[in-house]
């Protein structure tokens, strides 16, 4: 995680922006408080990650895959078999679907609640 950390403070230091949201069930798991503790790390390095539990982007129609965005531009979907384990991510060239997902981004990160605010409201 240290890499990970170097790399945020880095691209902070350059005017970089990282940003995620988290869509998350409420009550969390332990893995996902887990998780929320963590961003604490990540936010203070520079990335600023924010949440959006599962009730609001179920009735908000964000989809239920993950994805990186690069740049606006660039769009990888993540792929996870029926265990939860990770497969591998798919490059996605297509504009129109790059555009949709630019949409959800938007809309996830209108709905999303600041690592802080959140954590306190799960009293992480």
């Amino acid at each position: 995680m240290q890499s990970w950390l170097d790399l945020l403070r880095d691209a902070a230091s350059h005017g970089r922006r990282f940003t995620r949201v988290r869509i998350v069930t409420v009550p969390l798991t332990d893995y996902s408080r887990f998780g929320v503790w963590c961003a604490r790390l990540m936010n203070e390095a520079g990335e600023d990650i924010r949440y959006v539990t599962r009730d609001v982007a179920v009735a908000e129609e964000l989809p239920t895959h993950d994805y990186w965005l690069f740049d606006s531009r660039k769009l990888v979907r993540m792929h996870f078999d029926d265990s939860n384990h990770f497969l591998g991510g798919e490059v996605i060239e297509d504009d129109a679907e790059i555009v949709q997902h630019n949409y959800w981004r938007d809309a996830a990160w209108h709905h999303a609640i600041e690592r802080d605010d959140f954590a306190a409201q799960q009293g992480i």
